[in-house]
């Protein structure tokens, strides 16, 4: 990817971070929705790429922190579509745990705060600060009681909109 395509995909990941805050504060339900999304969007493309392009993943190092370039094209280079793997399986968990409700969903959002914290150090391979806003969004999320299903708001929601 060319540094000016890279320059975009970051400001575009910003804008939406930006978007998932605004969302999480002013609308917890919706937040909750773009939560579910984003992880489960993360999860198969990261499985996609993980079983068919592994190698992609070795270009993060190029802007990562030192700690984190050394492990990447280290171990990471050996085993990367095992890793990479673990992490869509980690992030499906993330989006269907946000899905459900009450200490699920507070699991399901400490899960994605501490995700979104450890991949801040790839820098802009992580669309950084992109990792940082979305995981105050995500604290946000945690000051509002869920009491009902992802699904179940969106069965209500169509409901009211055909009555």
């Amino acid at each position: 990817m060319s540094d000016r395509a890279v320059l975009i995909a970051n400001l575009a990941s910003n804008l939406v971070a930006l978007l998932i805050l605004l969302a999480c504060r002013r609308w917890p339900r919706v937040g909750r929705g773009l939560f579910f999304a984003l992880f489960l969007w993360a999860s198969q493309v990261n499985l996609r790429f993980a079983l068919t392009r592994p190698g992609v993943y070795l270009d993060y190092a190029r802007w990562a922190v030192a700690p984190y370039r050394r492990f990447i094209l280290g171990p990471f280079a050996q085993h990367t579509t095992e890793i990479v793997a673990a992490i869509a399986v980690g992030q499906l968990a993330i989006a269907v745990l946000v899905a459900l409700r009450g200490r699920a969903v507070k699991l399901g959002l400490a899960g994605a705060t501490l995700f979104l914290l450890a991949i801040a150090p790839l820098g802009r391979g992580s669309g950084f600060p992109f990792s940082l806003i979305v995981s105050g969004a995500a604290l946000l999320l945690t000051r509002h009681p869920i009491e009902s299903t992802l699904a179940a708001d969106l069965i209500a929601l169509a409901r009211r909109r055909r009555a």
